[in-house]
């Protein structure tokens, strides 16, 4: 099978030009970037207030045929309106990106659900759809929930992230999985973690956003998991480890992600 692979922001969380650069080297097909934050005072590159990153960007995507696939972020807070991702939305499109992650952060699940189709509504126009990824940590906790919200939010280009950290250490099931239409899927994100169960927040946290293990380093089942998927789906290669790349630098973990992940890949739909 001929997947498609894309390199995550979170994996090496540098600057959309760093970024391309570096997939391009390695050999990805396609890249993710950060252009609002995932947490107050997070990491971001806006590039709508960087006009010379900005065009650095393009004339980057044209050079080395990456394109950008996934923008981050929406936080849907239950405060934040669709105004303020209008940039955000507006520079995914001059980029050609596909598809933008909204993060399910608020605890009103009806007004998630009508912030979920606004913020759809607005990226149509762009040609974008809109992702919304579940967190164990979050209100929107489990595939079951984003796949409510979506539904009921019923807009075209709606679509489930699933994101194989946050299958493994959620609330959710294999019957969860097959449970999404797979018109409402476009990718999935790749990693493994331990198979021991995080015993607070902190250390869940402290895994998703800075220590993911390789595909097969850990107890993840991912092998159920990507049964449970359409066989067709990008894989984005999301596996941040801020130890290994201090001992071998950003290029080495790139590349090393792509390869195991394709590795694991072909396995695992050799064994469908």
């Amino acid at each position: 099978m001929n997947r498609s692979y894309c390199l995550s922001y979170l994996t090496l969380e540098l600057s959309p030009p760093e970024t391309i650069t570096l997939a391009a080297e390695a050999g990805y097909d396609s890249v993710g970037i950060r252009l609002m934050p995932a947490l107050a005072g997070g990491q971001a590159f806006p590039l709508w207030e960087d006009p010379a990153m900005l065009r650095e960007t393009e004339r980057l995507i044209a050079a080395t045929g990456v394109p950008v696939f996934d923008i981050e972020i929406a936080r849907i807070d239950g405060q934040t309106t669709v105004d303020a991702w209008m940039p955000m939305l507006e520079t995914a499109g001059r980029l050609g990106a596909r598809t933008v992650i909204a993060a399910g952060l608020d605890d009103d699940e009806s007004r998630m659900t009508d912030t979920f189709a606004a913020l759809c509504e607005a990226a149509r126009p762009h040609r974008l759809s809109v992702n919304l990824e579940f967190t164990p940590w979050a209100p929107l906790n489990s595939a079951a929930a984003a796949t409510r919200v979506v539904a009921a939010a019923g807009q075209p280009n709606g679509e489930v992230l699933i994101d194989t950290i946050h299958v493994a250490r959620s609330d959710t099931s294999l019957d969860d999985l097959r449970a999404i239409p797979a018109d409402r899927m476009s990718y999935l994100q790749i990693c493994d973690c331990p198979a021991e169960p995080a015993t607070s927040i902190e250390e869940l946290l402290f895994t998703a956003r800075e220590e993911r293990l390789l595909p097969g380093e850990g107890g993840a089942d991912l092998q159920g998991i990507i049964n449970a998927l359409p066989a067709d789906l990008i894989v984005s290669v999301e596996i941040p480890s801020h130890r290994r790349i201090a001992e071998m630098g950003h290029a080495a973990w790139a590349k090393l992600c792509l390869d195991d992940s394709r590795r694991a890949m072909a396995a695992f739909d050799a064994a469908r």
